[in-house]
């Protein structure tokens, strides 16, 4: 680069609330209800589906060719009919400089050429990396001969920006993933799980085969028991097994020259890299490729250890032993070597057995053996780092103020940090080289409103420029999801702070619902981010997705509470052995300020939703206030003391639960004799509460999840149903912590959004216009649920329960959750009834399942029998159904309508009974009654005779779109 990195090195500043002090402040967008963020929806646009944010394609991993000239970059296809997540390789240009920052690119450039794919593997590929020569791309893929995962070589075309035909690499029977280049292309790294024993063997010939005779022996016992003498038998969503992970190296020329790096003899039983949840990876080359840095937690009970440590290892020198650099008692990772070879940079943290300790910037100096601390006064994490491959240059990422920003230092000037001034969530930073140039980041950036993307960052300014901002362009390289947003309305994000507890500044975001009107009033959706160290933010997600969460109608909440990261580390800390404290405090005070700034709120249709900490938040709010209307609790912790025995990570427990002073770790037996106040375990147990509890909960829970063990969910919903307290309970038998299959995720999200309307009154369960005969016609009904007020902290920061009052009665009505948009519905003359109908999907491919909601709600005021048949699995009201096609003509049945139409007109039939003001759900397959087999747009609506009055009731008329 022309004007060099030293343009970041010298911008020397203090960073809004980035440096630590007093004196720090915090900073929020500057935005709020009067500004655009809170207008109409867009013209033409309409609001987000489930199917909408499966088609969108998951873009990840850029990584930029030796010569600069292109970005190779993963991108996943979700298929909901088959269940599946297939991920391929694409490529796409690099962009041309703007001449000027802050420009966009100019026609032609990248940013106009569109992406390229350039595997199609049945079963997908991942971890594409090129060659630093340039000549080779290695990727991970399964080996369709032996069903095992293997690394892949193929030529690079760079001119073209091709692909030659792949060629396996390894062979290794216990598969391998995770491939780094060797900086001469002559060797690659690479982690498989083998059998610790086997690595004692004299040969890697000798070492696989052990593995294989070991893997084929255990497959066919039939026993599958497993026996444990150590903790960590289980970790995340798995049992662990006798295997574990090590670093290995194959030669680039020969697939059978592979090298165990981490033998048992130099790690024993540990796990090399250590496991990570899409973390930095955990191991790297020195840029000479004669040594390699690996992480690895040596301590002898690793479940209740953060202590992972950075070692080194010398390659070529047969009796070279690990050496450990890093001296912390924290975690140590991410560890990358300087282009110049000088320094071994990695990530630090200082206190051990707490994972979320401040994540510092640490230099050891290869030399001299001694180890600094790069930016001693930055008060955040440090998410992840890139060395610039030429200049004395680090770039890194780090959550601030919800959002996850870029920062530059120079590792020769003390205390230099400079922040490009994009807004959005940065990750998988890349330098590029560029000609002419220099070298630019390339990174990953998604918003609240807008999926991850691969963008270009080019920076501009003159040498010795003293400033808190590097001007910078942004160009946007990938474009794979715009045909698909651009038709999406998806409001913008609001942020706001307030005062929390103790008079802390705290910042939440709003979302309105599409097409949002402000003289209307909308239910809420509060949502609780998990960890507790988490944060909600400038950031998309595809599990808790807020703009989902707003599209059929709802405004959402998020407030990140004490334990959030982005606002420094004693913000962190403040939720440190004080869970329903001062974080419950931030949340109740949020909303109320929530209620106040966004007057459109309906307050009497709250619903509190929260995922791991955010489950346990979630408990903690149905055990200490009345004031929701609904309640989600997914995977929370129940009972912090049977919590802290089933969980695998002990370390966590065992810190979030220690009293405070103590310098032992927490642990329920240590404080039972004590009183209450003094034992974190039943003073933060949402169980001891559990009779105050009565709000209608929906309780979500996995088999899988290790995390947060299954018997946390047991236990809320069967001391829920013992109560009396409507309930409902949603099991994954094939989850962890995250819901992650897709039909499990749209199971996920259309049981959560039927759980919200049922409660608020929303969509299919809204309130509708009583009959004209009926008393007191038009007026609405009064809430029956009172909001019980917060009460004030006590001393210990603990709110204390006030009495409760009764709940709602659950609606009568019962069927299939949809997640559907609200249809207006009026009382038609005297009939008893209305129909409406929604569809969960707008498009359906060919001989896929065109589901239709059909809701018949009685507007009378008396029950009315809904006579309807059971079916085998298609059960059918008594209705007519008409299916048109595009040009207006009646879609003939099927055998299976006509049988289904003549079963309407027998005398045996299943009665429900609906009350006044309630509906009955049911669900039609169309595809099964009319024939759907071509594509095109087929227009539904629903007939049904009131045996009343004999007169025709029909219901709203929507559009289902077949595809190929």
């Amino acid at each position: 680069m022309k004007n060099c990195a030293i343009r970041a090195g010298v911008l020397a500043l203090v960073a809004a609330g980035v440096w630590g002090g007093a004196a720090s402040s915090m900073r929020a967008q500057e935005f709020g209800p009067d500004s655009d963020a809170l207008s109409g929806g867009a013209a033409g646009r309409r609001p987000m589906t489930f199917a909408d944010l499966q088609r969108m394609k998951r873009v990840s991993d850029p990584q930029v060719s030796p010569s600069g000239k292109w970005v190779m970059f993963s991108a996943t296809d979700v298929d909901l009919e088959k269940n599946s997540k297939v991920n391929h390789l694409w490529v796409v240009p690099m962009a041309t400089p703007p001449l000027v920052a802050g420009q966009s690119a100019a026609p032609g450039t990248a940013s106009s050429v569109k992406e390229r794919q350039l595997t199609f593997w049945k079963d997908g590929e991942s971890g594409g990396r090129f060659s630093p020569d340039g000549k080779q791309v290695a990727f991970v893929a399964t080996d369709s001969a032996t069903e095992l995962s293997q690394i892949f070589l193929a030529a690079w075309d760079d001119g073209a920006g091709t692909m030659g035909t792949p060629k396996r690499l390894t062979n290794v029977s216990t598969e391998a993933d995770g491939a780094v280049w060797s900086p001469n292309s002559k060797r690659i790294l690479f982690a498989s799980r083998i059998y610790p024993e086997c690595s004692d063997e004299a040969s890697w010939t000798d070492e696989d085969l052990c593995n294989k005779k070991k893997d084929d022996a255990a497959a066919a016992n039939p026993v599958k028991a497993q026996v444990f003498e150590h903790l960590l038998y289980r970790h995340w969503n798995s049992y662990i097994g006798p295997k574990r992970s090590h670093v290995l190296v194959v030669s680039a020329t020969d697939g059978n020259a592979v090298r165990d790096l981490t033998p048992r003899r130099d790690i024993g039983d540990s796990e090399a890299p250590t496991f990570t949840l899409g973390g930095p990876v955990g191991y790297a080359w020195a840029p000479g490729s004669e040594e390699i840095a690996f992480v690895t937690n040596v301590d002898l009970v690793a479940a209740a250890s953060t202590n992972n440590d950075v070692f080194t290892l010398l390659l070529d020198d047969s009796g070279a032993k690990p050496r450990k650099v890093s001296t912390s008692m924290g975690s140590d990772d991410a560890p990358a070597y300087s282009p110049d070879g000088k320094y071994l940079a990695f990530r630090s943290q200082a206190r051990a057995g707490y994972e979320s300790d401040r994540f510092r910037l640490m230099l050891f100096d290869r030399l001299a053996g001694t180890t600094k601390e790069l930016l001693p006064k930055m008060d955040r994490w440090v998410d992840e780092f890139v060395w610039n491959p030429v200049n004395p240059e680090i770039c890194l990422t780090t959550a601030d103020d919800g959002e996850e920003r870029i920062f530059c230092t120079n590792p020769n000037i003390a205390d230099s940090l400079s922040t490009l001034p994009w807004t959005g969530e940065y990750g998988e930073l890349q330098f590029a080289a560029l000609k002419d140039v220099g070298y630019e980041l390339v990174a990953t950036k998604m918003t609240a409103e807008s999926p991850a993307a691969v963008v270009a960052l080019f920076r501009a300014g003159d040498i010795g420029t003293v400033s808190s901002h590097i001007l910078t362009s942004e160009v946007r390289l990938t474009h794979l999801n715009d045909d698909l947003e651009q038709h999406l309305d998806l409001p913008k994000m609001t942020s706001f702070t307030f005062s929390g507890a103790e008079g802390a500044q705290v910042q939440g975001f709003m979302i309105p619902p599409p097409k949002f009107d402000s003289a209307k009033k909308y239910p809420l959706k509060f949502l609780i981010h998990g960890g507790p160290q988490g944060a909600w933010g400038n950031a998309w997600s595809y599990r808790w997705n807020a703009e989902l969460m707003a599209a059929s109608g709802y405004v959402v909440v998020m407030v990140n509470p004490r334990g959030s990261t982005g606002y420094g580390q004693a913000f962190i800390d403040g939720v440190n052995g004080d869970w329903g404290g001062k974080a419950y405090v931030d949340l109740m005070k949020g909303l109320d300020f929530a209620e106040t700034k966004f007057p459109f709120i309906d307050k009497r249709r709250e619903c509190a939703l929260g995922a791991s900490y955010g489950g346990f938040m979630a408990n903690w709010i149905l055990t200490h206030t009345d004031r929701f209307a609904c309640i989600v609790t997914h995977d929370g912790m129940f009972n912090p003391a049977s919590a802290y025995g089933t969980t695998e990570e002990i370390w966590f427990n065992e810190w979030e639960f220690r009293r405070s002073g103590d310098v032992a770790p927490g642990q329920p037996w240590r404080y039972e004799a004590g009183p209450v106040a003094n034992d974190p375990f039943r003073k933060w147990s949402p169980m001891l509460s559990i009779q105050n509890a009565k709000t209608p909960t929906l309780v979500v829970h996995s088999q899988k999840d290790y995390r947060l063990d299954v018997s946390e969910g047991f236990q809320l919903f069967t001391a829920l149903q013992r109560l009396n307290v409507p309930s409902k309970m949603l099991y994954f038998p094939d989850e962890g912590h995250w819901v992650l299959k897709p039909q499990n995720s749209k199971l996920w999200y259309e049981t959560v959004g039927d759980w919200c309307d049922r409660w608020t009154k929303t969509n299919l369960y809204a309130a509708v216009a009583v009959n004209k005969t009926a008393p007191g016609a038009g007026e609405p009904k009064a809430s029956t649920k009172a909001k019980r007020p917060v009460a004030p902290a006590a001393a210990s920061g603990v709110a204390a329960p006030s009495p409760v009052v009764s709940s709602p009665v659950a609606p009568s009505n019962v069927g299939a959750p949809q997640n559907v948009e609200e249809t207006p519905q009026e009382a038609v003359g005297e009939e008893d009834f209305t129909i409406a109908i929604s569809a969960p999907e707008d498009e359906v491919r060919v001989g896929g399942d065109a589901k239709v909601t059909i809701a018949l709600r009685n507007v009378s005021d008396h029950q009315i029998a809904f006579a309807h048949r059971p079916g085998a699995n298609n059960p059918e009201f008594s209705y007519r159904i008409e299916v048109k096609d595009a040009a207006g003509h009646v879609m003939e049945s099927t055998a299976y309508g006509r049988e289904a139409l003549q079963h309407q007109q027998e005398e045996s039939r299943m009665v429900e009974y609906v009350q006044p003001g309630k509906a009955a759900l049911q669900t039609a397959h169309v595809a099964k009654l009319v024939s759907l087999n071509r594509p095109g747009r087929y227009t539904v609506r629903v007939f049904r005779k009131d045996p009343k009055t004999g007169k025709v009731v029909r219901s709203n008329e929507l559009t289902i779109n077949v595809v190929p």
